[in-house]
């Protein structure tokens, strides 16, 4: 038994009784309750109804890979060249990164339900409960090197949240890897982040995974352990398909992709700069142990921020700096 297939057959919602949940599993009652126990470990909410079984506080649908690409439209089917569902890995970039060692890689999509060791940039640790977000890797071959990859993670950016519209929110961008979303009033919180990790020639071929996370709900008892504003997809429009949503994602990134080595950012400048969290507004630029109060300006073609500091004029151009908005 795996806690995938006790997700799975607790993601209707119903109450389900213990020896119910034994027998479809092939354990024993005390081996569920083990499972049930692990799960709430992992930040899953579960509600115990008195003489009747357990249920999920929240409904859930588990991502399922041939609903995924049923819904793929024809150009991105035929860029996709394999897609994996996985219940649980340390990290879904590793994952692709290692299918990239073996040969293969390019143009693989990899979700994840859990991750127990994923990162966010600059090594932070990127943890959601089980099913209760979307974590996605994706691997691609570039043949003309490093510097062909300029603005991607911007780029990405872009595509995210011209997906998420459609759904009807609004997200903001911030430079260089996040998306934000207002929850209650104007705060921002964080709702994705991006991680994209090369390897490879500088020069010549390099193969790059891109990796998003994205907190689609968040139980109270994580958000209190969490050190930055953060949002949710579900709190501003409950009830989108997690399959939906992923097949979106999967076909507006390959479409991205498919032309960015050719065009560069340059196609998604306006785009992103039109999402810009912080325009004209103050920021503190963190680089290292150096932080300076800076305005934001706009994106240039290369992706590097451009910002105000003392009068003067400077490009951030990524790396390991951070933003944050001045108040």
């Amino acid at each position: 038994m795996t806690i995938g297939n006790l997700m799975r057959l607790l993601s209707d919602g119903e109450v389900h009784s213990g020896e119910q949940l034994g027998e479809a599993l092939g354990v024993s009652r005390a081996a569920v309750w083990k499972q049930l126990k692990k799960l709430e470990a992992l930040g899953v909410e579960l509600v115990a109804v008195k003489g009747r079984g357990y249920r999920l506080a929240y409904p859930l649908e588990p991502l399922d890979g041939a609903r995924i690409v049923e819904r793929l439209p024809a150009d991105a089917r035929h860029l996709l060249a394999r897609l994996f569902v996985e219940d649980q890995l340390p990290s879904s970039n590793e994952y692709l990164r290692e299918r990239f060692s073996q040969g293969a890689g390019h143009g693989e999509v990899c979700f994840v339900e859990l991750q127990t060791a994923g990162r966010g940039r600059r090594g932070r640790v990127w943890s959601t409960p089980w099913g209760q977000s979307l974590m996605v890797s994706m691997g691609w071959r570039f043949e003309s090197g490093v510097n062909a990859l300029e603005g991607l993670s911007l780029a990405v950016g872009v595509v995210v949240s011209q997906v998420l519209e459609q759904y009807g929110v609004a997200p903001k961008l911030k430079w260089p890897n996040d998306v934000l979303l207002a929850e209650q009033g104007d705060e921002l919180g964080k709702l994705a982040g991006i991680l994209i990790e090369v390897t490879g020639d500088a020069a010549g071929p390099c193969e790059v995974v891109i990796g998003i996370g994205m907190n689609l709900m968040l139980p109270d008892s994580l958000r209190a352990t969490i050190d930055q504003p953060v949002a949710a997809l579900f709190d501003a429009q409950p009830g989108i398909s997690r399959n939906q949503l992923a097949a979106d994602m999967v076909s507006g990134l390959l479409s991205m992709l498919a032309g960015f080595e050719a065009s560069g950012f340059a196609p998604w400048l306006d785009a992103w700069n039109q999402r810009h969290a912080y325009s004209g507004l103050p920021i503190r630029v963190i680089q290292g142990e150096r932080t300076s109060d800076a305005v934001a300006g706009d994106v240039d073609e290369s992706g590097n921020l451009w910002v105000t500091e003392n009068g003067h004029s400077r490009r951030l151009s990524g790396g390991e700096i951070s933003v944050r908005r001045r108040l």
